[in-house]
């Protein structure tokens, strides 16, 4: 029998003599995502349950919901992380299509609750256009800079990209201004990724803020939380879900009161198992717990920059830097809100807070980066 070789840098080689390939697939993603999940279960009941058994008579209530909708989640991203992503190219401006028309039958007949109009209902399906608008838009932006990363260095060509998707961001920011900024900061971090022209940005976040300011005067509730955020303490109403959300956070220490003995959440921090749960993740589990909280995402974001350094092409890099942004920007924006860094601006913790649409289309976003993982190929030290 033939002896393998060992190449110069001391790696084992196949009978052939070239080093043997293999596939990869970024297990400690898959691990973080589950820890996630299975965290914001644990957390979303804990917080949950005193609202649940008040109104519904039933503690799991919101649990059940949100585990039905994990289970879906979960085979949208096996389905999509099976699947070779580059499939998903020729669909690219379908799904941008298929977005703009979902907002805007938000708009002419969109679902109110807690006074924002922002659900769908077809049939016995409830559904946010928005969510799914985040992640068709990450493909369609990923597919269309892929055809012009030498043009993306100009100034002109970052607007033309930014006019494409502007029906999106206004139809969007009609009903949902914090959306709205998310969609637009993932398009910026995709194009600041592919450019090499950094000083281009300046510029852009200047027109940005400037477009901020002017959909924040057109409704004045948005000018309420401009009030709300500087002097929460006599804003009345305006400022009592904020004061609450300090109170649970503050009153935490250092490792918390201990889980299940959140005070906060018995009908003082109004919707806790929404966009103010990880006040009570401070209130239950103290800094401690907060801090481990966004060491969890920061694991997340770092494995999804491995994945988007070593992707096979150009637009399964700008899918991860996409799905990363969306996260990063997400978790800064609601933990910014929550210690009123911020104004109120009603964005959920991804994976923790109740919300099964939300649930849904960030499963299969994971799943689109597992498959971009999948193209990576390395090289099989055993032989």
């Amino acid at each position: 029998m033939k002896k393998k070789t060992t190449s110069r840098k001391g790696e084992r080689q196949s009978r052939d003599g070239r080093p043997k390939e293999i596939k990869y697939f970024d297990y400690n993603l898959l691990f973080i995502i589950i820890f996630l999940i299975c965290f914001g279960l644990v957390m979303l009941y804990s917080t949950s349950s005193y609202t649940a058994a008040s109104k519904f008579g039933d503690a799991a209530f919101y649990l059940k919901k949100q585990v039905m909708a994990m289970m879906i989640g979960f085979v949208f991203m096996f389905m999509l992380a099976s699947i070779p992503y580059t499939f998903w190219k020729q669909f690219a401006v379908l799904a941008y299509a298929a977005s703009v028309a979902l907002c805007g039958a938000v708009i002419v007949a969109g679902r109110n609750y807690n006074g924002s109009q922002r659900w769908l209902q077809i049939g016995p399906i409830s559904f946010q256009p928005s969510e799914f608008a985040k992640i068709a838009m990450i493909v369609f932006l990923a597919a269309f800079i892929e055809r012009i990363p030498k043009q993306i260095a100009k100034f002109s060509a970052i607007i033309k990209v930014l006019a494409i998707i502007a029906p999106v961001l206004i139809i969007i920011a009609i009903s949902n201004l914090s959306t709205a900024i998310i969609v637009a900061g993932i398009a910026v971090c995709m194009m600041f990724v592919a450019s090499p022209k950094y000083s281009h940005f300046v510029a852009l976040a200047l027109l940005g803020i400037g477009a901020v300011a002017v959909f924040i005067m057109i409704e004045s509730y948005r000018l309420d939380r401009i009030k709300a955020w500087l002097h929460p303490e006599t804003a009345g109403d305006d400022g009592f879900q904020t004061l609450q959300g300090l109170y649970a956070i503050g009153s935490g220490g250092l490792f918390g009161k201990g889980l299940g003995q959140s005070i906060q959440k018995m009908g003082f921090v109004p919707e806790a198992q929404n966009d103010m749960i990880f006040t009570i993740i401070c209130e239950e589990l103290g800094l401690f717990g907060g801090i481990c909280v966004i060491l969890l995402f920061l694991l997340m974001i770092w494995r999804m920059m491995i994945i988007a350094n070593n992707a096979k092409d150009l637009f399964g890099a700008l899918l991860v830097v996409g799905i990363m942004s969306h996260i990063a920007l997400q978790v800064i924006l609601n933990i910014a809100v929550v210690t009123n860094t911020i104004p109120n601006t009603g964005v959920t913790l991804p994976f923790i807070s109740y919300g099964g649409t939300s649930i849904m289309f960030l499963m299969a976003e994971m799943g689109l980066a597992l498959s971009v993982s999948k193209g990576i190929r390395l090289q099989n030290i055993e032989g």
